[in-house]
C-alpha cells in the first residue's frame, strides 16, 4: 500500500475512533432518542439553518465513514425537521455520504481486490459495465440490503462516480421518505396508528420495491408490443428434447394448457444422435474388447465375429425401443398438445407454427419456454468443405467401418467415439490442440485414459492444431501444426467432435432483440428468464452445462417459474452438478477437482484411494482407476469427487447425494456397503480421510492404557 493510502487509512481510523470516543454511538441508541430529540428540537426552533447544516454535516460524516446509525439518524431527521425538510436534508446528505464511502472504498481497496480476484469478478464487472445503473437502482429501492455494503462493494467495480451519485439519489428517495415519515411519528413520543403503519411499511417496502422494479423493467421491455386480452395457452414449449419434454410434462401435470412444438423428432439429440446411440455403440465395442482379453479371465481363447453394419443396426434398434418413451402419443396421453412444425416467436406472447405442408397457425400464450437444443460445431478449417465430415449427428448413418478414422477433439464426445471405433477395428487418430485430452479433468485422470487409449491402439496426438484438409491424388490428408512443424495424417473418414453450439437462430430471437452470450447461448438470469420475463430458456440452448440431466434439471425451474412466477420464482440451483465420460476407464465427477481448486485459490485436502486394491475390481480383472475426494481442510465436508474406473458414473452417486444433502466422509465411512462390490471404493476413500484425521494424541494415550492393562 502506497503512502497516500496509508495516510487515508490513518485518517479514517482517527475519525472513526473519535466518533466512538466522544460517545457518538451512545447518542444514536434507541433508548437515548427521546433526550436527544428534546435537546435538538429546542435548538432547532431558535436556529433552524444552523441545525439543518449541522445535521447535514454529521449525517454525511456518519455515512461517509460507514459508521452504524444512519437509519436512526434518518428517523431523527424526520422527528426534527418534519416530512418535507427532513426528506430533503436526509436525501442529499445520504447520497453525499454514500458517494464518499464509495470513493474511499475505490481509493483504498479496488486495485488490490481487482488484482487478486479479477478473474472471479469479471462477470460482475461486465454486468456493471452493461447495466450497472439499473442494478444499483434495484439495490437502492430495497433497503433490506444494507446500504453500507452497497457503498463499499460498488466502489470496487468500474462504475462511474457521477452515475453512482445520481442513481443513489433517485433510488434511495422512496426509502428515505418512508424512514423520515416514521421519524415524524417518533417525534410524537407515543404509539400511534400512523407510527405502526410507518414501521409496517418499512417491513413490506423491500417487497413493494422489488415489484415496482420488476414492473418498470417489464414496461420498458414490452413497450413496443401489444399484449393479448386473453391467451390460447398457458405455456408453449419450443423443442422436444430433454428440456422441452420435461417442461411440457410438468405443465401438463399441474393441469396447465401446454403446447410442445418440435420441427424434427420428439426426443431430440439425446435419443437419436447423442446419449442413447453412443452408449449402445460403446456397449458393443466393450464386448469386443472384453473378448480380446479372455486369457486374463482364464479362458484360453475367445473370438468375436461381427459385421459393423449389424452393430449400427443394433444401435438403431435400441433407439427405436426407447423412442416410445418420448413419443407424441405418450405425451398427448399425459395432456400435452404435440405439434410437428417450425416455431417462430412473433411477439412475447405469440408463436407462429408452420406445419409440414406449409400451413400456419398462431398461438397466444402467457409464457414461452425455449428448449431448442444445440448442434455439433464444425470449425472453419480450410479445406473441410471438400471432406464429407462426420459429426455426432451424422456418424450414425455409417454402415461400413472406416479403415482410418481421424477424430477431431479430445473432449468427452470425441474420446468416447474414438475408443469405440478403435475397439471395433478402425485405425483411429485422435487430434487435440490442447496439451491433453479431457482437459477439464485432473492431469492424472487424463493420463489414465490416454494410457488406456494407447494400449488399445488409438494414436493420441495432443498439442496438434488442425490447419488444413487436402485431397491429394484421391487421398484425404489432414495437415496439423505441432511444435512449429507441419504433420501429415492420412485418413478415410474424419469425425468432428470439437464441441456443440446452441441453436439460437431461426425462431425469432433476433426480431425480439433477445441477446445471446459470448458462449453463443441464450442470455438468461438466475430464474432462467430471457430479456422478456415471460420467455424462458433451458437446456443446451441456455447452458452453462450441456448434459441431458442438467437440461431436465433446468426444465423444472423454467416450467414452474413460467407458470407460477407471479407468486414465487425459484433460482436455478447448480451447486451440485455431476457428469460422466463413458470411456474405459469411465470418468465421473461432481463438484471441484484439484485443478479447479488450485485455479480458484480454494483451500482443500485430498483423499485418494486406488481401485487396484479393491477386491471386487481384482476379481473382475478391472483393478484400475482411482477415487479422489476433495474436502474442506480439517473437516469432512466434501468439495468435490472424481472417480475413474469401472462403472464410475454409477459410483459417483454416493458423493452427489453427500454434497446435495450435506453429509460428509464420516457418514460415508459409517454406512454399510455390500461386499464385494465396486461401491466399497467410496467407503475406502472415506477411510483414507479418517486415517489422515485420526486423533494421534488419544491413540497414544490408548496405547499406554492397553499397555497398563496388560501389566
Amino acid at each position: 500500500m502506497n503512502r497516500s493510502r496509508l495516510v487515508a487509512v490513518a485518517a479514517l481510523a482517527v475519525l472513526i475512533g473519535a466518533f466512538f470516543a466522544f460517545g457518538g454511538h451512545d447518542l444514536l441508541r434507541p433508548e437515548n432518542l427521546q433526550g436527544l430529540l428534546a435537546r435538538v428540537h429546542g435548538y432547532y426552533q431558535a436556529n433552524p439553518l444552523q441545525t439543518g447544516l449541522g445535521f447535514f454535516a454529521v449525517y454525511v460524516t456518519v455515512t461517509g465513514l460507514s459508521l452504524p446509525g444512519a437509519a436512526v439518524m434518518t428517523l431523527v431527521g424526520g422527528a426534527i425537521f418534519g416530512l418535507l425538510w427532513g426528506t430533503v436534508i436526509v436525501s442529499f446528505a445520504s447520497t453525499a455520504g454514500a458517494t464518499l464511502a464509495f470513493l474511499a472504498s475505490r481509493f483504498l481497496l479496488r486495485d488490490w481486490v481487482q488484482a487478486r480476484f479479477g478473474d472471479r469478478l469479471k462477470p460482475i464487472n461486465e454486468g456493471v459495465a452493461k447495466e450497472g445503473a439499473f442494478y444499483l437502482f434495484a439495490l437502492r429501492l430495497a433497503p433490506a440490503f444494507p446500504f453500507v455494503a452497497v457503498n463499499l462493494l460498488m466502489g470496487l467495480t468500474p462504475m462511474r462516480m457521477w452515475t453512482y451519485f445520481w442513481v443513489s439519489q433517485i433510488g434511495m428517495l422512496a426509502g428515505t421518505i418512508v424512514y423520515v415519515y416514521a421519524g415524524t411519528k417518533l417525534g410524537e413520543f407515543r404509539i400511534s396508528f400512523g407510527l405502526l403503519a410507518a414501521f409496517a411499511l418499512l417491513g413490506v417496502f423491500p417487497l413493494i420495491a422489488k415489484r415496482v422494479m420488476d414492473a418498470l423493467k417489464a414496461r420498458r421491455v414490452y413497450a413496443r408490443w401489444s399484449r393479448p386480452a386473453k391467451f390460447d395457452r398457458n405455456l408453449v414449449v419450443i423443442g422436444a428434447g430433454s428440456a422441452g419434454l420435461v417442461s411440457a410434462y410438468i405443465a401438463a401435470a399441474v393441469k396447465a394448457k401446454v403446447t410442445l412444438i418440435e420441427k424434427h423428432r420428439m426426443g431430440g439429440d439425446c435419443l437419436y444422435t447423442g446419449c442413447v446411440p453412443s452408449k449402445a455403440l460403446i456397449r458393443s465395442a466393450k464386448f469386443v474388447a472384453q473378448a480380446r482379453k479372455s486369457k486374463e479371465l482364464g479362458i484360453k481363447s475367445a473370438s468375436v465375429e461381427f459385421d459393423f453394419a449389424d452393430i449400427m443396426e443394433r444401435v438403431q434398434r435400441v433407439v427405436k425401443t426407447i423412442e416410445p418413451h418420448d413419443s407424441a402419443q405418450r405425451y398427448a396421453g399425459l395432456g400435452v398438445e404435440c405439434i410437428q412444425g417450425e416455431a417462430q416467436i412473433v411477439s412475447p406472447w405469440a408463436v407462429e407454427i408452420t406445419g409440414a405442408e406449409g400451413k400456419k397457425q398462431t398461438l397466444t400464450t402467457r409464457s414461452i419456454v425455449i428448449a431448442a437444443g444445440a448442434r455439433p460445431f464444425v470449425p472453419p478449417i480450410p479445406g473441410i468443405e471438400k471432406i464429407d465430415c462426420l459429426t455426432s449427428d451424422t456418424v450414425w448413418d455409417l454402415r461400413k467401418l472406416p479403415g482410418r478414422l481421424v477424430v477431431l477433439g479430445g473432449g468427452p464426445i470425441g474420446s468416447e467415439l474414438a475408443q469405440a471405433f478403435a475397439r471395433l477395428g478402425s485405425k483411429v487418430t485422435q487430434v487435440e490442440m490442447l496439451p491433453r485430452i479431457l482437459i477439464r479433468e485432473d492431469p492424472e485422470i487424463s493420463a489414465m485414459v490416454i494410457n488406456k487409449f494407447i494400449a488399445e491402439g488409438v494414436d493420441v496426438r495432443v498439442n496438434h492444431k488442425a490447419k488444413e484438409f487436402r485431397v491429394e491424388s484421391g487421398q484425404k490428408v489432414l495437415i496439423c501444426e505441432h511444435q512449429g512443424q507441419d504433420v501429415r495424417i492420412e485418413f478415410d473418414e474424419v469425425l468432428c467432435a470439437v464441441g456443440r453450439v446452441a441453436n439460437t437462430e431461426g425462431y425469432g430471437l433476433e426480431a425480439l432483440g433477445i441477446p445471446t452470450t459470448k458462449a453463443r447461448t441464450v442470455e438468461i438470469n438466475e430464474y432462467l428468464q430471457t430479456l422478456y420475463p415471460n420467455i424462458y430458456a433451458c437446456g443446451d440452448v441456455a447452458g452453462p452445462f450441456q448434459f441431458t440431466h442438467t437440461a431436465a434439471h433446468q426444465a423444472w425451474y423454467a416450467a414452474v417459474n413460467a407458470l407460477f412466477g407471479t407468486f414465487r420464482k425459484f433460482r436455478a440451483d447448480y451447486s451440485v452438478i455431476p457428469w460422466a465420460t463413458f470411456t474405459d476407464p469411465e470418468v465421473a465427477r461432481v463438484g471441484l477437482n484439484e485443478t479447479e481448486a488450485k485455479e480458484k485459490g480454494i483451500a482443500y485436502e485430498v483423499s485418494v484411494y486406488g481401485i487396484d486394491d479393491l477386491d471386487r475390481a481384482i476379481a473382475d480383472e478391472s483393478a484400475h482407476g482411482v477415487v479422489k475426494v476433495l474436502t474442506v481442510p480439517g473437516k469432512d465436508r466434501i468439495l468435490g469427487a472424481t472417480i475413474a474406473g469401472e462403472h464410475a458414473g454409477d459410483l459417483i452417486a454416493e458423493y452427489v447425494a453427500a454434497m446435495r444433502h450435506g453429509f460428509g466422509m464420516k457418514k460415508i465411512l459409517g454406512t454399510i456397503h455390500i461386499y464385494p462390490t465396486l461401491v466399497e471404493a467410496n467407503k475406502y476413500a472415506a477411510g483414507v480421510w479418517a486415517k489422515a484425521h485420526a486423533p494421534q494424541g488419544w491413540l497414544r494415550l490408548a496405547e499406554r492404557f492397553h499397555s497398563w492393562r496388560r501389566g
